[in-house]
């Protein structure tokens, strides 16, 4: 009995660290986006469960040997992989992330191969700038086959003999303001072509090298291609057919021991987003496009509406890319890298919040978080009375309360 007692405080005192802190970074490095306050319940539930059942002394000591083996198996930071001899290609690189990981990984010694949309932007010159002889700036549209062809050609060019370790999908494309009824075709064409069937060329035609060197492939991906966010439809669409491509290619190349993982950013200053003009010209070219009929129903003011709501996004957004970053670097670098990253704030609230509550509850804190709308379309506000008048007050109000408004991500 004596034995039981102490197996029993042993196994309080001890496997409450190592346990927990085992449990908690292997639920982390698999699932990721579980809030830790989940990990600690069940770990702290899992003992007392087995402290019930008053487990004799030898099991306990048992127990605890492999407790500290997870602990230092899951819980120890591993280091990074040198990075001597490492080349990586970089798509998207004229801002935002892109151009931000090309400098990051210049500087930790890489050679980096980063593609442009034009070697005479702004992008292309600061790269040219301020990063070493090892960066090589390609120009490279990736919707079109023959120009990553030849970024292949040059790529392996340059590298002689030697492996091109990583491979980086950064490009992306955004340019969805309005509810999917009314949103263009072309808009979810161009979504699909960039972020789908760009980034599906790119990785095809760059495979064969990166099997060959048994590196890395990090895909940029976003939220919204897992979660319902408003206004988003063939963002998120494209998105969500680019993270099951990623996933299934994920266990397609692990015999041939190529590591995938994606990263999911959060709220991120990058592209267009901050541009105003990007947004106007955005905003006539639907007005001029939607049927006469469709924009009637909804009304010019919800669309406007809609409009200033993603330029109050925009402002709000974090202008620091390094949370997406370091995700990027560990992806390349760690022994064990992570299949999927959450990178920024707010993410493991909302994964929880969608994951684990009833739809009715998801489906609200989505749209209270992303697209507070306020005002109603025009066809709805005839059929319950309401005025126009009414309706241009509520957008004055919206947007006064705008600033306040907390978003989480949507745009590369």
């Amino acid at each position: 009995m004596e034995d039981c007692a102490v197996s029993f405080w042993i196994y309080i005192g001890v496997m409450s660290i190592l346990v927990g802190g085992a449990v908690k970074k292997f639920l982390a490095f698999h699932i990721g986006a579980m809030p830790s306050v989940v990990v600690w319940l069940g770990a702290t539930l899992l003992v007392e469960r087995l402290c019930a059942l008053c487990m004799p002394a030898v099991l306990a000591r048992l127990v605890l040997c492999v407790s500290c083996w997870l602990y230092f198996t899951w819980a120890t930071p591993k280091p990074f992989l040198p990075v001597e001899d490492k080349a990586v290609f970089i798509t998207g690189c004229d801002s935002g992330f892109g151009n931000a990981t090309a400098k990051r990984l210049d500087a930790m010694g890489f050679e980096v191969f980063a593609t442009v949309l034009n070697l005479d932007g702004e992008g292309a010159k600061h790269l040219h700038r301020v990063c070493s002889s090892r960066l090589t700036l390609l120009q490279v549209d990736i919707t079109q086959p023959q120009q990553v062809q030849q970024a292949l050609l040059d790529t392996k060019a340059k590298l002689g003999m030697r492996d091109l370790w990583g491979l980086v999908n950064n490009a992306g494309l955004c340019v969805n303001i309005g509810d999917a009824e009314f949103s263009l075709m072309s808009n979810y064409r161009g979504c699909m072509e960039v972020n789908f069937f760009g980034t599906l060329t790119v990785t095809r035609t760059f495979l064969p090298v990166l099997r060959q060197a048994k590196g890395r492939i990090v895909t940029i991906s976003s939220p919204s291609g897992e979660h319902p966010f408003p206004c988003l439809a063939s963002y998120g669409a494209s998105k969500a057919a680019l993270n099951l491509f990623t996933n299934t290619l994920r266990h397609e190349l692990e015999p041939w021991g190529v590591k995938v993982s994606t990263i999911l950013p959060s709220a991120f200053k990058t592209g267009q987003s901050s541009n105003t003009e990007y947004w106007e010209k955005e905003y006539k070219n639907l007005i001029q496009n939607l049927p006469p009929s469709l924009l009637e129903e909804y009304g010019e003011e919800y669309l406007l509406e809609t409009k200033e709501l993603f330029q109050s996004y925009a402002k709000t957004a974090n202008e620091d890319l390094s949370p997406v970053i370091n995700t990027i670097v560990d992806a390349l670098l760690s022994p064990q890298p992570q299949v999927r990253y959450y990178a920024g704030p707010g993410l493991t609230l909302m994964y929880f919040i969608c994951s684990y509550l009833p739809l009715s509850i998801s489906d609200r804190f989505l749209q209270k978080q992303f697209v507070q709308k306020k005002v109603m379309p025009r066809a709805l506000r005839k059929q319950q009375g309401l005025s126009l008048n009414d309706n241009n007050n509520r957008i004055k109000e919206n947007m006064n309360n705008s600033n306040n408004n907390s978003f989480t991500k949507i745009i590369d």
